[in-house]
């Protein structure tokens, strides 16, 4: 078998921003590919991975304190570029021989740098003298760069606020320029990839596809696989995607946990098995999960309980399969970086993801996880490519878990059928006022609270709800969604009045961070 192309790689060493995720969308969306790795184990992948160039991220520590994370001084001995942000530009300053001090003036929010020489990093934006908008986040503060760098930009907090050994072509920024608000940080990105490292920008949704399919005809051979079907978008394309290489040697399972949206089952059994007629088995499980809930109010013991009872229906289903032997899963690289924590730090785990920490080590089953190098704006453009239709592939997120994780406290059948006519009605009103895709995510949470309320002239002690609407580009940040009031007025009006049990509607205005999308 040919062996698949390697495209251009660049690593990105992650010291726990919670921005991080953030380098890896910018390079993607510019055909770059590039991986992220906890900064005390690139050691080991180093040769391996092959990197044509070298990020550092941010992160929460101060270079100038004992045991402060840095990197292994091969990746300066590569001979690739390097480019050092915000505490990047710190570790590489202190590593290659500068200084970094704490209890200066810090800088947080938007700051302007100051062009103080011209350098390929900076190409196109402007000439020197003029000024930059760009998003600044430190405590600590360069005082000293390394020989052999100068500073091609400086700000009123940060004298240091760009600088470049270009011989060496090592860069560093004391701000960010993966989020947004520092409007041009992309262009510099993309001067760092292609115009300073040289990258073609190679790596395309086309090749993607192309390259997957050899490497699951590669990983399955003649073997059979189970995939597991939720009706979201990940677990759908990647089920197309592993069907169009192996044709029927692929079984789709669908596992009914009772914690799906209002007639979703019936959708996904109807799409499956009528429209692509791939093999699907379904198995209404409600009862099993539900009963395995009674009680369970934690909500990383419910992520984990249903992991659990999800395998061990995919152990019994395997066993009808002659010849089963891999399991199918819709993996995302959110899920795997927001799962992985480097040395219990940097960056804490922030909650475990079903499928990824929470399966058994007994699964029988190899794994094949077709999107797991993907994020979400990827994996819906994948969908366009496989031929999936426009409306399916844009629908917003569903997590694995279900509604067990919109219903803080313990999970009743009751609660569920509550939360699913809620949500129904919330998705309704939304997409009647045209918003849908405007909105990342969107859903409704039962919450564990009582309220005093009026209906007619009867007093009500019933139960709270709370609308959640986000706007993202790939779930790791998110701002909540500014509604017309017209629309969340008809919302928990008909909310109120069409679902018993319900006799108050609140709207959730946090961001991510401080907060995540969902509230468990």
């Amino acid at each position: 078998m040919t062996a698949a192309p390697v495209h251009e790689r660049v690593l990105i060493v992650d010291f726990g921003s919670q921005v991080t995720q953030l380098i890896a969308r910018r390079l993607r969306e510019s055909g770059v590919y590039c991986e992220i790795h906890p900064y005390d184990r690139i050691e080991a992948m180093l040769d391996a991975f092959a990197p044509k160039a070298v990020i550092l991220s941010g992160g929460p520590a101060s270079v100038h304190e004992d045991d402060s994370p840095s990197v292994t001084d091969r990746v300066f001995r590569l001979g690739v570029p390097v480019l050092g942000i915000c505490y990047g530009e710190m570790t590489l300053c202190a590593q290659l021989g500068g200084r970094v001090e704490g209890g200066h003036d810090r800088e947080f929010g938007r700051a302007e740098i100051r062009i103080e020489r011209e350098s390929p990093l900076l190409h196109g934006l402007g000439e020197v003298g003029d000024r930059e908008t760009v998003w600044m986040s430190h405590g600590d503060k360069v005082t000293a760069i390394p020989p052999g760098f100068e500073v091609v930009a400086s700000s009123e907090g940060s004298p240091f606020a760009v600088i470049a050994d270009e011989g060496r072509r090592f860069y560093g920024v004391q701000f960010h320029p993966e989020v947004a608000h520092t409007p041009r940080g992309a262009l510099i990105l993309r001067n760092f990839t292609h115009r300073i490292a040289g990258l073609s920008g190679d790596w395309t949704m086309a090749s993607f596809r192309q390259e997957s399919v050899a490497r699951i005809r590669e990983q399955v051979g003649q073997g059979r696989v189970i995939c597991g079907l939720s009706g979201g978008v990940d677990s759908s394309v990647a089920a197309v995607l592993i069907h169009e290489a192996i044709g029927d040697q692929l079984t789709c399972v669908f596992v009914d946990t009772g914690l799906l949206r209002q007639n979703e089952a019936e959708q996904v059994v109807t799409m499956f098995r009528d429209h692509y007629n791939i093999p699907l088995v379904h198995v209404d499980a409600g009862d099993l999960f539900l009963g395995e809930l009674k009680g369970v109010t934690d909500p990383e013991t419910k992520r984990k309980t249903i992991g659990r009872l999800f395998v061990e229906v995919f152990d019994r289903e395997a066993a009808k399969i002659e010849g089963a032997a891999f399991l199918a899963q819709g993996t995302l690289y959110p899920d795997v970086i927001e799962s992985v924590s480097a040395r219990g730090g940097p960056s804490a785990v922030i909650k475990s993801h079903h499928n990824v920490g929470g399966l058994p080590e007994y699964m029988k089953l190899k794994l094949v996880e077709p999107l797991r190098e993907l994020f979400k704006d990827e994996v819906r453009a994948l969908g366009v490519e496989l031929g999936l239709p426009p409306p399916f592939v844009g629908r917003h997120p569903f997590p694995g878990p279900g509604l067990a994780i919109r219903i803080p406290g313990e999970i009743t059948p009751e609660k569920v059928a509550v939360l699913q006519k809620a949500d129904a009605i919330y998705l309704e009103e939304i997409r009647k006022a045209g918003l849908y895709d405007s909105i990342w995510q969107a859903f409704a949470v039962l919450l564990p609270v009582k309220t005093v309320g009026v209906m007619g002239d009867a007093r009500t002690y019933e139960d709270v709800l709370a609308l959640r609407a986000v706007t993202s580009t790939d779930g790791m940040t998110a701002d909540f969604f500014e509604f017309p009031w017209e629309v969340l007025g008809r919302c928990a009006t008909r909310i109120i009045n069409e679902v018993r049990g319900v006799n108050r509607v609140v709207y959730d205005v946090t961001s991510k961070p401080p907060g995540t999308i969902e509230w468990e």
